[in-house]
């Protein structure tokens, strides 16, 4: 497939999973998860434009895989990235086999993103288990571990939780709680915070920009689809393609479905085919009409190689 018949997958099944993305628990608009069990071809990358973002639900393709005969998921992992107004989470969609609640929860506990500017705020260590049980998502730790916030700030293991129910509830492709508990299991708490676990508002936890496609590392020739979701100043969503060299090769705009109550989806062409084969770096951003002010846009990037 190629690579814009992929990215166009990509955004067709993020757009399916907009409907999903209700509201947060305090009644805001929710950000779009795709969970597991959605189906798409195993070919195209599932990566369902955050429009919808969790509330987010989850977000996960159960198609088989081609390799082997066996079965794989595609599943969302939110990592940590650094904004102008501070850390916020970013979505990555990821293939695995095995159970996708365990799986999902080992590649946001170890850290393992693609994108190098993301991170995981959860220390070293491992859940026991993972899985949905009696209406909810039952998450067992191996021990006392997590239990404090450790050196963790107070809005640091509150993003951590979130990276949690975010990741999980777009697994499930539902608003679960996220239960906590021992090996006995009776509650246990996380980083501090006891209970069950649920999603705060998807704009004061995700960055207000994302990239759905292209993916981390993909490879791109003459023109292709970019697209993911935001919240930006009128809908406005400024693109730039820059070289090694961080110089602006190709810039351009993207009209999202909206903005300010929620992350809408947002997608623009990008002719790349009078670029010279090699290495560059897609950047999305919001648009900053303070001109810097406010410490500036949100932004995310994405490696790409141009053939």
């Amino acid at each position: 497939m190629d690579a814009r018949l992929r990215i166009t997958a990509l955004l067709t099944a993020s757009t399916l999973a907009l409907a999903l993305g209700a509201c947060g628990e305090d009644g805001g608009s929710a950000a779009d998860p795709t969970p597991a069990g959605s189906t798409t071809s195993p070919t195209a990358s599932t990566s369902p434009d955050e429009t919808s973002q969790p509330s987010e639900e989850p977000t996960s393709d159960g198609s088989p895989s081609e390799d082997g005969g066996g079965s794989e998921t595609t599943v969302p992992v939110y990592f940590v990235g650094d904004t102008p107004q501070g850390a916020r989470l970013y979505r990555e969609f990821r293939r695995v086999g095995g159970d996708p609640y365990v799986e999902a929860a080992r590649l946001l506990t170890t850290g393992d993103a693609l994108d190098a500017d993301y991170r995981s705020l959860f220390p070293e260590g491992a859940f026991a288990d993972v899985r949905a049980e009696d209406g909810a998502i039952v998450v067992e730790v191996a021990d006392d571990g997590w239990s404090a916030p450790g050196e963790l700030s107070r809005n640091g293991a509150r993003l951590a939780v979130q990276q949690l129910v975010y990741t999980l509830q777009g697994v499930a492709q539902e608003r679960l709680p996220v239960r906590v508990v021992d090996a006995a299991g009776e509650p246990a708490p996380l980083f501090g915070v006891t209970g069950d676990l649920v999603q705060a508002a998807p704009l004061e936890v995700l960055s207000l920009v994302s990239i759905s496609g292209p993916e981390e590392g993909a490879t791109v020739a003459d023109t292709f689809t970019a697209g993911g979701v935001a919240s930006s100043f009128e809908a406005t969503v400024p693109w730039e393609v820059r070289d090694s060299s961080g110089k602006v090769v190709v810039d351009g705009f993207a009209t999202a479905e909206g903005w300010m109550d929620k992350l809408y989806p947002w997608a623009s062409e990008v002719d790349v085919s009078g670029l010279e084969p090699g290495t560059y770096t897609f950047v999305a951003m919001t648009d900053d009409p303070s001109g810097g002010e406010g410490g500036g846009p949100m932004v995310d990037s994405k490696t790409i190689t141009v053939e």
